[in-house]
């Protein structure tokens, strides 16, 4: 059956290089249109691809009123999930669909029309869902903002966007206690060259916000006596939002996301990745400020009627390991989507999967995983003690939506730990050296994705798209730079193994970071490990690798350093000439779970770094420090 799968998968693909038009114009049969495309494909300003040129929609419309229409009206829509506050609840599509259209009426009410931003700095809360759906109801163009970033951070996201109205909260919920938004908000506004009139505050009760006269609204009295709006129609190529992600010059790149490319790769993802359609239960434990609280919190599931789990906590400490499986048995979650970093994190403080034992799980069918890549040992680990399919898949910000993975819900082909499988159709993947040319299979490379790219990827950077073409697509012309670096067997399965700039170069041989960390994960005692590249004057670059222990290990720092340095030397060779490993409490990681491994190769190397906006716990940096200080490296008084 794999094989026949694999060979369906291949087939699928094909059809959807050699005929775009018709696969995604099929594809696009799903959603409901105001106007059809005059093409599918535009290509008369390549290497800039539109989709769906001519055609006219609401993304909001097929996200909630339609379903309304068909007869799924008390169906839940979000399931609302917050161990943080010990509150829950499910909010139904005609709930849905009269929350948003007051909002909507409301920002329509104080100016906001079509093409205007929005910004939403917002925790993780039902109203967030609300106000991202009513900016697209009316054809306003949201820009996401993590709740909880840093002032300065928020106010290069204001200069960009130039927001004509901003929705917050008073504060969000983490762990170790309450986070005050409404501060940061006006710090922000306070630093930023663009005025901004209207702020909708939410307040919540942990946190009562004071509010500015004149600018500041409070969220329920807006909505209140606020006139329900409906859809407004927009043109596919509009912008549907924009998600700022970290850039390498310190200023920020604004992914734009259109309406009609968007929704139809989303829908497609639900049904043939995740196997989701009308109503099952989905759940992505993200943020909304990620790409993945975007595509697979709010619009993917929503666009097929769905229902989507809302999650306000994290996989351990709120309050227990358990807390993710108690919910997917309560709910009964179909298709489960979080990080590597997650399941790390459960597998470090239960081990032995005690608190699976009183779940029953029937329900779930499978387990993604993305954000990260994830190590064999933790992929193999999960589908032991779950019983079910685990399924590694990869993507960035700017593709929105799977680049490879297992078709789940049409083809699903064999597991091969430590690779996301297949190419997803609409995908090109090549791995390429440096000169461009393709490597034979095995064969580490760049990995890069030949154009065009599909619907629902990245369309250009907001108001600099010359930035976009030289960060992308000028490297390789006719190709998009991933910025990771792989290789792909034989069967055509990608392995994606660092970021290009975790390459290592040993004496001259090119060693990736992923391969390191693979083997040092297999290690019994080790839960978490990060792998960085040090300069050397012998060897130009040697392996360092911090390493996380599991709960309870009683293994001295003599013998786990002896028998690291054995596995590494036992599968990598003595070519990778790694002498450097220390176990750390922590490792350093952005809130969406990716290490911080840039930030550490230059603490080691003392360079000078900034403090990255996203990093989740600043004090895991000095944890780090005084790790390389005690290895050599990081000079203490740098």
């Amino acid at each position: 059956m794999k094989t026949r799968n694999c060979e369906l998968h291949h087939q699928i693909h094909s059809n959807s290089l050699t005929e775009p038009d018709s696969f995604w114009a099929n594809a696009a049969k799903e959603l409901s249109w105001d106007r059809g495309w005059d093409r599918v494909l535009d290509d008369s300003k390549a290497p800039i691809y539109s989709w769906f040129a001519g055609a006219e929609l609401n993304t909001c419309y097929n996200a909630v009123d339609r379903h309304v229409e068909n007869g799924r009206g008390e169906q839940v829509a979000i399931q609302y999930v917050s161990p943080v506050t010990e509150s829950e609840y499910g909010i139904t599509y005609n709930e849905l669909q009269a929350q948003v259209s007051r909002l909507a009426g409301y920002m329509d009410s104080v100016g906001v029309k079509k093409g205007d931003r929005v910004v939403i700095y917002m925790p993780m809360v039902p109203e967030t869902a609300y106000a991202m759906l009513a900016c697209a109801r009316i054809g306003a163009i949201h820009s996401v903002v993590f709740g909880g970033f840093a002032a300065s951070e928020l106010a290069t996201r204001i200069d960009d966007a130039k927001p004509k109205l901003i929705l917050s909260a008073s504060c969000g919920i983490e762990p170790s206690g309450v986070v005050p938004y409404k501060p940061l908000l006006d710090d922000a506004i306070a630093q930023s060259d663009h005025a901004v009139d209207t702020c909708i505050i939410l307040n919540r009760s942990q946190y009562t916000a004071e509010l500015v006269t004149g600018r500041d609204v409070d969220w329920q009295s807006a909505v209140a006596d606020a006139p329900d709006i409906a859809c407004q129609t927009v043109a596919a190529t509009d912008p549907l939002y924009v998600l700022y992600t970290s850039g390498t010059t310190g200023q920020p790149k604004g992914v734009v996301r259109d309406n009609g490319g968007h929704a139809v790769a989303l829908s497609w993802s639900m049904k043939h990745i995740y196997d989701i359609g009308a109503g099952d239960v989905f759940w992505a434990a993200s943020d909304v400020g990620w790409v993945v609280g975007h595509s697979y919190i709010i619009y993917g599931p929503l666009l097929v009627g769905a229902t989507t789990v809302m999650f306000e906590g994290k996989p351990v400490g709120t309050p227990d390991p358990g807390i993710f499986w108690r919910i997917i048995e309560q709910y009964r979650v179909k298709s489960f989507f979080t990080a590597p970093t997650a399941i790390r994190a459960i597998k470090r403080d239960d081990p032995d999967g005690d608190f699976l034992k009183d779940v029953e799980l029937s329900c779930l069918k499978t387990l993604f995983l993305a954000g990260e890549r994830c190590d064999p040992d933790t992929l193999n680990w999960a589908e032991k003690r779950l019983n079910k399919p685990v399924i590694d898949h990869w993507w960035q910000t700017e593709t929105g939506w799977p680049v490879a993975a297992n078709l789940m819900g049409t083809a699903p082909v064999e597991v091969k730990a430590g690779s996301p499988a297949l190419p997803v159709p609409g995908y090109q993947v090549e791995v390429v050296d440096e000169m461009g040319d393709v490597v034979e299979a095995g064969a580490s490379g760049n990995v890069v994705i030949k154009l065009p790219l599909p619907p629902g990827t990245l369309t250009t950077l907001w108001n600099n798209e010359q930035r976009y073409l030289d960060s992308y697509l000028s490297m390789y012309p006719g190709y998009y730079l991933t910025g990771d670096a792989g290789y792909m067997d034989e069967d055509g399965y990608l392995y994606i193994m660092s970021r290009i700039d975790d390459i290592i170069n040993v004496a001259g041989h090119r060693l990736s970071t992923g391969r390191f960390e693979e083997v040092l994960c297999q290690h019994e005692a080790v839960a978490e490990v990060a792998v960085i590249g040090v300069d050397d004057k012998l060897k130009g670059q040697l392996p360092l690798g911090l390493v996380v222990l599991k709960k309870g290990v009683t293994l001295s720092d003599e013998e786990l350093y002896r028998e690291l340095i054995a596995l590494v030397r036992e599968h990598i060779g003595p070519v990778a000439s790694f002498r450097l490993v220390s176990a750390v409490q922590k490792l350093p990681k952005t809130r969406s779970g990716k290490i911080l491994r840039g930030t550490m190769r230059k603490i080691a190397d003392n360079q000078e770094y900034k403090m990255p906006a996203t990093i989740e716990d600043p004090q895991t940096l000095e944890l780090v420090r005084n790790a390389l200080t005690r290895m050599g490296y990081a000079d203490a008084h740098v």
